[in-house]
C-alpha cells in the first residue's frame, strides 16, 4: 500500500523580482525520510525549506500536507517577543508534563532555559529554537543548518537524537561528518532544479560529478552539431536557399537552445597569498596559566608550533579556545608562564564574530576602505597580493555579482558574509593563518576548495572548528580543551584524539543517553590507519599524478635549447619550479609508501 506523503510540493515557481529561484518543482517527503539538502550558498536552499514551512509564499503551485500532520521549522533568526526567558520560549506550546523536554534538550544543546532573552546570544536564540523543535516533535522537521553555534559535545548529542528518532527530517548543514551519519536521501538545489537521489549525503559528490560530466559531453554534442550546421548554412545555403529553411531553422532552436543553458556557478577563485617564510619556530609557549574568575583556561601549558604546522583547537563552548589562541599570539597576557613569537611573522587572521565586517557598509566600501586594501588615488580599486585589481572584478572572483558590489553587508547571508571575509583575508600576504571557526556557513564546494588552499599554503595554521570533517583534512596536531585548564596537544587531527581518547566519549555518550535506544556510532576504519592517515592515502594518487603532469610540462617548456638566452629570468623560475616539483614528488611517493605498508600490516 503506497504512504501518504507528510507533505507534496507540485508545481512551484518563484522568483524575487529576477530570474526564477524555482520553476515548476515538484518535490515528495516521505514518512521516515531523512533528507540532506544540499547546493551551493545563494542556491535557495533556505528559501525552499521555508516554502516548505509555509512561511515564504510560491508564485505558482500547490504545497499539500495532510490534515492531521505537522512540519517544524527551526528559525535562524527566531521573535522572541513577549518571552522573558529563553525557557519562556522554548516550551512555549507545550503541555505541562512535556517540559522536562525543553531541560533535556537545554542539557544536551547546553543553553540556559534561565537567560533572559534581551540579553540573549544570537547563538543562545538558535539553540533555543532548536531544543523548541525538538521538544515539540512534530511529524516533519525542516533543520536550516541546526550545528551552526554548537560545540563537538552538543553536536554528537544532537546526532544521537536525530540518529534514534522516528520523525522524519530535511535537514541543511555544512557539516559532512553530520550528513554522512545521519541522512538516507539527498536533495541538490541546482540552478532553479531540484534532483532527488535515494542515497545519503556519502554518494552525493561521486552522482553531482556524474551528471556535470554528462552536461558537459551533452553540450560538446550540441557545440559540435551548431558548428556543423553553421558551416553548412554559410556554404551551401545559397544553393538551397528555398529547399532548405527547415534546416536554418532547426540551426535557429540549437542556438536558442545553447543559449537558454544555464551556466554552472564556477568555484570562488580563492588563493592564499603566502608572505615571506618566517623563522622556523612560530611559538613556542611555557608553562602558561591563565584564569577568569572562577574560571581556569589553562595551566602548566606547553607547546611549541613550527613553521607549517596545522594546529586546531577543540572543545566546548566557552572552554576559552579564543583566550588561548590570544595568548600564543601576544594579544592577551598570561596570569603565569611565557609566550615568545617567531622572527617575521605576518598575521592574518579569520574571526568568528564576523567584527571585520560593517554590517551597514556596501561590499565595495568594505573593500577599499580596508587601510591595507586601499590603493591611492584609486577608489575603484584594491591590492590584492601587492596588484592592484578592480574591486567589482575581484568581488567576482569569490562569486558575488556587479548588483552586489553596492549592497549592504548586512544585505548577505551567513555564507556570503564568509567569503567576504575571506576576500579580505586572501587579499593580504602572510605567514601565519589564525581561522577561528571559518566553516560556519560556508557550502560543500567552498569548504573544499579553502581546505585545498591550506593544504598547499606555505605558512603556519591556527584553527578553531567544530567541524570534525574539516578537522581531520586540515590539523596536524589538536589541542583539545576539556574544561579545568586541562589542554592536552595530540597529533592529528579529530579522529586520532577520537581514537587515543575514546573512552571519554563513551562515558560522555553512556550519561546522555538516557532512555534512548542505542545507535550504532560510525567505527574506525579496519585498517591500521587513523581516518586523517586512510583520507591522505585516498588522495596521494591523485596529487603524484598531479606533480607528474606539472614536471612533464615544465620539463617540454625546458626542452627548448634557446629558452635560456631568449628569456633567463623563465628559464630561472622554471628550473626552480621543477626542482621543488621533484622534491614534493619524491615525498608524495615515500609517503605513499608508508602509508600503503601500515594499512598491509595491520
Amino acid at each position: 500500500m503506497a504512504r501518504i506523503p507528510l507533505l507534496q510540493m507540485s508545481g512551484i515557481s518563484l522568483t524575487f523580482g529576477g530570474d526564477p529561484v524555482f520553476s515548476e518543482l515538484d518535490l515528495v517527503v516521505q514518512p521516515g525520510d531523512r533528507v540532506a539538502l544540499v547546493g551551493r550558498n545563494g542556491s535557495g536552499k533556505s528559501t525552499l525549506m521555508k516554502v516548505m514551512a509555509g512561511l515564504v509564499e510560491p508564485d505558482h503551485g500547490d504545497i499539500v500536507i495532510p490534515p492531521g500532520e505537522s512540519v517544524g521549522y527551526m528559525e535562524q533568526d527566531p521573535t522572541m517577543e513577549g518571552f522573558a526567558t529563553l525557557g519562556d520560549y522554548a516550551s512555549s506550546g507545550l503541555e505541562p508534563g512535556e517540559l522536562y523536554k525543553v531541560e533535556r534538550a537545554g542539557e544536551g544543546l547546553k543553553f540556559d532555559p534561565s537567560r533572559a532573552v534581551e540579553t540573549a546570544s544570537g547563538g543562545e536564540r538558535r539553540r533555543a529554537a532548536l531544543a523548541k523543535l525538538m521538544a515539540e516533535a512534530p511529524d516533519l522537521m525542516l533543520l536550516d543548518e541546526p550545528t551552526n553555534h554548537l560545540d563537538i559535545e552538543a553536536i554528537a548529542w544532537l546526532e544521537r537524537e536525530l540518529g534514534a528518532t522516528r520523525t522524519a527530517y530535511v535537514l541543511i548543514s555544512h557539516d559532512r561528518a553530520f550528513l554522512r551519519a545521519l541522512t538516507r536521501a539527498t536533495l541538490w538545489i541546482d540552478r532553479g532544479m531540484v534532483r532527488r537521489q535515494e542515497q545519503g549525503f556519502d554518494a552525493f559528490e561521486s552522482w553531482r560529478d556524474k551528471i556535470w560530466d554528462e552536461e558537459d559531453q551533452q553540450r560538446h554534442k550540441l557545440n559540435r552539431l551548431i558548428k556543423s550546421e553553421a558551416k553548412w548554412a554559410v556554404e551551401g545555403i545559397s544553393a538551397r536557399r528555398k529547399r532548405n529553411q527547415g534546416r536554418v531553422r532547426a540551426l535557429q532552436a540549437l542556438r536558442a537552445e545553447k543559449a537558454a543553458q544555464i551556466k554552472r556557478q564556477g568555484s570562488a577563485a580563492m588563493t592564499l597569498e603566502a608572505g615571506p617564510k618566517s623563522g622556523r619556530k612560530v611559538i613556542e609557549a611555557k608553562g602558561l596559566a591563565k584564569s577568569f574568575d572562577d574560571q581556569q583556561i589553562v595551566r602548566n601549558f606547553d607547546l611549541l608550533v613550527q613553521r607549517g604546522d596545522r594546529v586546531a583547537f577543540v572543545g566546548p563552548n566557552g572552554v576559552g579556545k579564543t583566550t588561548l589562541l590570544k595568548m600564543l599570539l601576544g594579544q592577551e597576557q598570561p596570569d603565569e608562564g611565557s609566550v615568545a613569537l617567531g622572527t617575521n611573522l605576518e598575521t592574518a587572521v579569520f574571526d568568528q564574530t564576523r567584527a571585520q565586517l560593517d554590517p551597514e557598509m556596501s561590499l565595495w566600501d568594505s573593500l577599499t576602505g580596508d587601510p591595507e586594501m586601499r590603493v591611492s588615488g584609486k577608489a575603484d580599486q584594491v591590492m590584492v597580493g601587492g596588484q592592484p585589481k578592480h574591486v567589482v572584478g575581484y568581488l567576482k572572483e569569490f562569486l558575488f555579482d556587479e548588483r552586489q558590489a553596492r549592497a549592504a553587508v548586512k544585505s548577505l547571508s551567513g555564507g556570503e558574509k564568509a567569503r567576504l571575509l575571506l576576500a579580505k583575508l586572501m587579499a593580504k600576504s602572510s605567514n601565519l593563518l589564525v581561522l577561528d571557526e571559518p566553516t560556519n556557513d560556508l557550502d560543500v564546494e567552498t569548504l573544499d576548495l579553502l581546505q585545498e588552499l591550506l593544504d598547499d599554503y606555505d605558512g603556519t595554521v591556527l584553527l578553531v572548528s567544530h567541524d570534525r570533517d574539516f578537522l581531520d583534512r586540515v590539523a596536524t596536531t589538536t589541542i583539545a580543551m576539556e574544561g579545568n585548564g586541562r589542554a592536552t596537544v595530540y597529533a592529528g587531527g579529530w579522529s586520532d584524539y577520537v581514537a587515543q581518547r575514546g573512552d571519554v566519549f563513551e562515558k560522555k555518550a553512556e550519561k546522555t543517553k538516557a532512555s534512548k535506544p542505542k545507535v550504532k556510532q560510525e567505527s574506525q576504519p579496519k585498517s591500521g590507519l587513523s581516518f586523517s592517515e586512510k583520507h591522505r592515502l585516498e588522495k596521494l594518487p591523485a596529487e603524484i599524478a598531479r606533480l607528474e603532469a606539472e614536471i612533464g610540462k615544465l620539463e617540454e617548456l625546458m626542452s627548448d635549447p634557446e629558452l635560456f638566452t631568449r628569456e633567463p629570468v623563465k628559464f630561472k623560475k622554471a628550473t626552480e619550479a621543477l626542482v621543488e616539483r621533484q622534491e614534493k614528488l619524491a615525498a608524495a611517493e615515500e609517503e605513499w609508501l608508508t602509508l600503503e605498508e601500515k594499512a598491509e600490516e595491520a
